[in-house]
């Protein structure tokens, strides 16, 4: 399998200051992408999404997690404890919270592993077909799972924003990690995202900026340009890292449905 490019790009839209944090690198067992969008009085969801992402950062670097599912969970779980044991004392609006979604890619072996709390999403694209592989733990999410609403409509729903899941809240919580690890094709690529950043672009958007992308950054510039002609006046922070796998404007070989997570192949391991 090609190698894994990674690229970031994060800014503060119209609010005052950026909640918004991110972290890619490389680690034990490959590449990973993690970002995190904080919320809390006093400016203190920055420190929310900083402490969540530096936290899987240095459990993904620091080694002695195998390859699973399981140890993605421990380590959101994890971020979730760090951002919890720095509260303070005060009335709940001065508490901070963040979401989470984590990407961990094991080219070698030509597998990925993902995991999300909240609303930030991982996205996607192969062979020009753009899938959403998280579920935003949303009240209006849940609202369109229970046929209540389109999706459409929930795109402008007064409650959109409404988290029913993050991490730093009281008690415990339960990550979405996938299942078992997904096949990773060349030529696939996937778009960790903030709401700032996917609410005002649509996935058609996504592919069509891909296309005449040469590289991550490339493809990111032009999303964030996109993104930036709206103009809306109360853009979020707006923030993405794009992972690319081989090159996405090759052909990959087709095949069989490969959305879905899969057992790893034999000798993998």
């Amino acid at each position: 399998m090609r190698d894994v490019r990674i690229a970031s790009c994060s800014l503060t839209g119209s609010r005052s200051h950026n909640e918004d944090d991110l972290r890619f690198g490389a680690g034990q067992h490959g590449r990973y992408a993690v970002l995190a969008d904080g919320a809390g009085g006093h400016r203190r969801g920055a420190e929310a999404a900083r402490r969540a992402v530096e936290c899987i950062e240095r459990l993904m670097t620091g080694g002695g997690l195998d390859f699973n599912p399981a140890s993605l969970t421990a380590m959101v779980r994890q971020a979730h404890r760090v951002v919890q044991a720095h509260q303070e004392t005060g009335p709940a609006e001065a508490r901070m919270h963040s979401t989470l979604v984590a990407l961990w890619i094991d080219a070698s072996a030509g597998h990925a592993l993902w995991s999300h709390v909240g609303d930030s999403r991982l996205y996607r694209i192969r062979h020009r077909r753009t899938d959403v592989i998280t579920s935003d733990d949303s009240v209006v999410q849940r609202m369109v799972q229970s046929g209540l609403i389109s999706a459409e409509v929930a795109r402008h729903h007064p409650q959109k924003n409404q988290l029913v899941a993050a991490l730093g809240i009281e008690g415990d919580i339960e990550p979405h990690t996938v299942v078992r690890p997904v096949e990773v094709l060349e030529g696939d690529a996937f778009l960790l995202c903030s709401d700032g950043w996917w609410e005002p672009i649509d996935e058609a958007a996504l592919i069509d900026s891909l296309s005449s992308a040469l590289t991550p950054e490339d493809w990111l510039s032009d999303m964030r340009a996109r993104i930036e002609a709206r103009a809306l006046p109360r853009q979020d922070n707006f923030s993405a890292v794009a992972v690319w796998v081989g090159d996405p404007g090759d052909v990959t070989q087709p095949g069989e449905d490969d959305t879905m997570p899969r057992l790893f192949r034999a000798g993998a391991a």
